[in-house]
């Protein structure tokens, strides 16, 4: 009896072993990607400064990897785990059908048994249609040399029964279009049909503007993706402009690939207004290996340019009512990738918190009114940066306390680059020290020798580090000055996370049932909020973070439904407990 008990402590013992060995290799990551983004390639989109740009992202799960195509990268990337991704460089777009200088733009991908094909955006008929068996390197020949449809955004979509369709459009004056293709002439069938426009009238959040309340200018729908789900069509859109905060996307529901299409209730389905870095618009949703959603889309800069803008993703899904959601809750601090099937209504969420939101910070020399602060406001648009990219430039960062640091996320700012299009090549190359009392120091994270573009680094420290302070020092850039628009440190401090929020007040006027005004009383300890909302007190799917502030004007409802809102208080610590759900009618 007693080797009996031996044998099954130990071998309890071993799957606790397993099994803790396994989640600790559980890999995470922390939007907006890192990826070597290229810079714009036109001269007067860099009037204001040279600076990186892509958008209009499609992911495709194809022979067992994950394909990412986006606007004018000259090229595209493909991974194995969604983490770590390769570029392959590549122009599509043959110099008989330049489009506006465009390599690809807002491109559309398809699986068609053993061949992926992609194009991308015009409103021309002599586009090439591409394909390939192994697009994991450059072999690609043309499927069709002169694509009749001449769609721009274009979404591809196979149907079970093999049919192929298109849906296209991007305007604020004209809808959506869709179209039948032949499967093996890839010749349009029949006349393109209108689907579905924008109605902001009703829905708020369709408005145009940084905060959907802007009416000098229509509302654009653009991006078409479609997927299929328990027999259903779900016709996504992006709306109302790329350069806002709230841009997003929305979902069309019907019984047909091309409809009628009915207005999903809880729209926009992908939000993410708040945080560090916001929008969530103009994307794609796709299945993992595990058979799990996910939606990647673009993510709002507009510093440089109103088309200066980066990609994230977030999990998604079909709820049990058909509904479709994105998770965007705490959507640009790290969060965990799926290594089965899982619950995406369920977080993902590492729980690692922001260490150093306003904490202070010290720099090696600052460049006019870039200010040091400015590296830790948790606000992408605003950057510090040094006078020089010299090496030894450096910022520090003060958590306030001794905490426990699990992950590092650098963002590279982009001031003074000399870049345009695609550079291949370069390399992003520094040194982090920690610290537990500012003067002894020790080297936590060393790439000194790095050859990788890291323009968003983010760095899953290998075991916890306990540090007070953090320098980052530069060694190399790859182009301009070493400037940061975030040095994000996360991980746990040593406190408690705040208390319950309280006296929550959400204002719906009825003479503007498209707006609410919410206010709630200060918590102390608290550094932000997370505001939930939906349209059942079940399905609270959007989300909004906000930094520092008790009220938040929400521009984003529809006119004729209720609303339900809750609230949660966040530090560095921790989350706090979530208020009573609130009905507004």
């Amino acid at each position: 009896m007693k080797h009996a008990t031996r044998f099954v402590c130990v071998t309890m013992f071993c799957l606790h072993v397993l099994t803790s060995f396994g989640q600790s290799k559980r890999l995470t990551y922390c939007n907006p990607l890192n990826l070597d983004y290229g810079y714009t390639p036109f001269e007067d989109f860099a009037a204001w400064g040279k600076h990186r740009a892509t958008a209009d992202p499609t992911m495709t799960l194809f022979k067992g990897k994950y394909y990412l195509f986006s606007t004018n990268q000259f090229g595209y990337w493909w991974s194995t785990d969604m983490l770590n991704w390769k570029f392959v460089y590549r122009k599509f777009v043959r110099p008989y059908n330049q489009v506006k200088g465009d390599e690809l733009c807002a491109p559309a991908t398809l699986v068609l048994g053993d061949t992926l094909l992609v194009i991308g955006s015009t409103y021309n008929k002599d586009f090439t249609l591409w394909m390939s068996t192994d697009p994991t390197t450059d072999t690609w020949k043309a499927a069709k040399d002169y694509f009749q449809v001449g769609a721009w955004d274009p979404g591809m979509f196979a149907d079970d029964d093999g049919r192929l369709y298109i849906y296209h459009g991007s305007s604020n004056t004209l809808p959506l279009y869709g179209q039948e293709i032949d499967r093996h002439t890839f010749e349009p069938i029949g006349p393109k049909k209108e689907l579905v426009k924008l109605d902001p009238e009703k829905y708020g959040w369709e408005r145009f503007g940084e905060n959907n309340d802007n009416v000098f200018l229509k509302p654009f729908i653009e991006g078409s993706w479609m997927n299929k789900h328990d027999g259903k069509y779900y016709l996504q859109f992006g709306a109302p402009g790329t350069e806002g905060k709230g841009y997003g996307d929305g979902v069309f529901i019907g019984d047909k690939p091309l409809g009628p299409f009915i207005y999903q209730k809880h729209n926009p389905f992908s939000y993410k207004p708040g945080g560090f870095a916001k929008g969530a618009g103009h994307g794609a949703t796709w299945a993992d290996k595990f058979g799990n959603y996910w939606h990647i889309s673009t993510m709002v800069i507009d510093v440089k340019n109103n088309f200066e803008r980066r990609i994230g993703f977030w999990p998604a899904g079909f709820d049990k009512d058909g509904v479709l959601y994105a998770n965007t809750a705490y959507g640009d601090y790290p969060h965990y990738l799926a290594n089965g099937k899982e619950d995406h209504l369920k977080s993902n969420f590492t729980g690692w918190m922001i260490l150093n939101y306003n904490k202070p910070v010290q720099v090696s020399s600052t460049l006019g009114a870039y200010a040091p602060n400015f590296a830790v406001d948790e606000d992408i648009k605003t950057y510090w940066s040094a006078k020089t990219a010299n090496k030894g430039e450096w910022l520090q960062t003060d958590l306030g306390d001794i905490s426990t640091v699990y992950a590092i996320q650098i963002n590279y700012a982009d001031q003074d680059a000399k870049f345009l299009g695609k550079s291949l090549g370069v390399c992003h190359q520094y040194i982090i020290y920690s610290s537990l009392d500012g003067k002894k120091w020790k080297v936590l994270v060393d790439k000194r020798n790095n050859k990788k573009d890291v323009p968003h680094d983010y760095v899953e420290l290998k075991s916890p580090a306990k540090a007070r302070y953090l320098k980052l020092e530069n060694i190399h850039m790859p182009t301009g000055k070493f400037a940061l628009s975030g040095f994000r440190v996360f991980g746990k401090g040593t406190g408690s996370p705040p208390d319950t929020v309280k006296n929550l007040i959400v204002l719906r006027g009825d003479s503007e049932r498209r707006n609410a005004w919410l206010r709630w009383r200060q918590t102390n300890g608290a550094i932000g909020y997370t505001i939930y909302m939906g349209i059942a007190p079940d399905k609270l799917y959007n989300n909004i973070m906000v930094y520092n502030a008790n009220e938040y004007y929400f521009n984003g409802m529809d006119r004729d439904l209720p609303y339900y809102f809750q609230i949660e208080a966040f530090n560095e610590n921790g989350i706090s407990k979530r208020t009573a759900v609130i009905k507004v009618e």
